[in-house]
C-alpha cells in the first residue's frame, strides 16, 4: 500500500518554539509541467521560518500556512512531463516559498540546483537561500565592481558568510559588523579585512575611515540607516535584506541626494516564479562552480533531527549561531 502522508514540521498555533510539532500531513500531488518532486533530506532555517512561527509572516499563496522551509537538500523521486535539467535520481537544493520542512517537496525544476559531489545534504541545504540571497543582492542588484568595498552587517550569519565569501573570491575589501566579537574574530579568519564591533550601535566614522563602502549588505534595518548613509561613498548602493532592527526611521535626504544614493529593498520569497529562476541561474553560473572546487564553503553551526525543531528555533532566536542551523529531515 502506498503511503499518502508524510511527516513535516508543523506550527500547531503561531507563538513560541512550543508551539511546533511533527505531524503527519497529505504528501504532495504528482509533478507536472517542470515540476520536480523531492524526497528532503535536509532543510536549513531562516529567520523567515522563525516569523512564520509567530505568524507575522505569512506564507504566499500557493504555499503551506503551517509547513515552514525556504530551502532543501534531497533527491528528485519524480519528474514532471516538461523536466529537461533534472532526472528520477539527481541530487538536488533549491530554493521555495514555503513547505520545505517536511519529507517530501513540490518545487519548480528552475528554482533547484545541482549539487556539487563535495557535500553532503546538511551542508547543501546551507547554501540555497543564502548564497543565492547575497549574489543577487550585492552583484546583481548592487552591481558590486571588483575595485570597490562592500560592508556586511550581521557578517557572521548565512547570507552575512556567503555574502563574504563571495566578495573574497571576487577581490574586494569587505568591512563587516557584528554585535558579537567572537564571531568577527571568526570572519577574520574567513578572510574579512576589517572587523566593527556594532554593540555599540555606530560604525560609520570607522567604515568612512577605511576608504567608505561602495555597497552595504543590510541584514538589520532601520537602526542602522543613518550610519550607512554616512559610510557610503558617492554613488553608494544600499541594499537592505533583513529588518530584525526595525521596520521604520527617518534620515536626512539631503545626504541621500548629495552622495546619489540608491537605496534598494529585497526578498526572494515574494518574487514571481521567473524572478526566482533568474536570480538561480545567476547564481548557478557565477558562484556554484566555487564552492564545487572548494573554494567557498556553506558554515553551518548546528544540524538538529527533525525532532527538536523546537530546540533548533530556540538556538537560531537566540542570535548564538555563526552561519546555519540544519535539520535532517529524512
Amino acid at each position: 500500500m502506498v503511503n499518502v502522508k508524510m511527516k513535516s514540521v508543523y506550527i500547531s498555533k503561531f507563538g513560541g518554539p512550543s508551539s511546533l510539532e511533527i505531524r503527519d500531513v497529505p504528501n504532495p500531488p504528482a509533478p507536472e509541467h517542470e515540476q520536480l518532486l523531492i524526497s528532503v533530506r535536509a532543510a536549513a532555517l531562516n529567520r523567515a521560518d522563525l516569523l512564520q512561527r509567530k505568524g507575522l509572516y505569512p506564507a504566499p499563496k500557493g504555499y503551506p500556512e503551517r509547513i515552514p522551509g525556504l530551502e532543501f537538500a534531497g533527491e528528485v523521486v519524480s519528474t514532471g512531463p516538461e523536466c529537461e535539467k533534472f532526472k528520477i535520481g539527481d541530487r538536488v537544493m533549491g530554493i521555495t516559498a514555503g513547505g520545505a520542512q517536511a519529507e517530501q517537496i513540490l518545487v519548480d525544476e528552475e528554482h533547484c540546483i545541482p549539487i556539487p559531489d563535495r557535500l553532503d545534504y546538511n551542508a547543501a541545504a546551507a547554501v540555497p537561500e543564502a548564497f543565492v540571497t547575497a549574489h543577487d543582492a550585492v552583484w546583481t542588484q548592487g552591481e558590486l565592481g571588483s575595485h570597490e568595498t562592500l560592508l556586511i552587517h550581521a557578517v557572521g550569519s548565512g547570507v552575512g558568510l556567503a555574502a563574504l565569501q563571495i566578495a573574497k573570491a571576487s577581490g574586494n575589501k569587505v568591512v563587516g559588523t557584528s554585535r558579537t566579537q567572537s564571531k568577527l574574530d571568526r570572519c577574520l579568519k574567513a578572510g574579512l579585512d576589517i572587523a566593527i564591533n556594532t554593540s555599540g550601535g555606530q560604525f560609520a566614522d570607522e567604515v568612512v575611515a577605511q576608504g567608505g563602502a561602495d555597497v552595504v549588505l543590510d541584514l538589520v534595518g532601520a537602526g542602522f540607516l543613518n550610519e550607512n548613509l554616512k559610510s557610503l561613498n558617492n554613488l553608494g548602493r544600499l541594499i537592505v535584506v533583513g529588518l530584525v532592527g526595525g521596520r521604520k526611521a527617518e534620515f536626512d535626504l539631503g545626504m541621500a541626494l548629495t552622495k546619489r544614493i540608491k537605496i534598494i529593498g529585497t526578498l526572494l520569497r515574494s518574487r514571481t516564479v521567473e524572478e526566482k529562476a533568474s536570480a538561480v541561474r545567476a547564481f548557478e553560473k557565477d558562484v556554484l562552480p566555487l564552492i564545487a572546487e572548494g573554494t567557498i564553503e556553506p558554515f553551518v553551526d548546528r544540524i538538529y533531527p527533525i525532532g527538536q525543531v523546537a530546540a533548533a528555533h530556540s538556538y537560531l532566536e537566540s542570535n548564538a549561531s555563526f552561519g546555519k542551523v540544519v535539520l535532517e529531515v529524512g
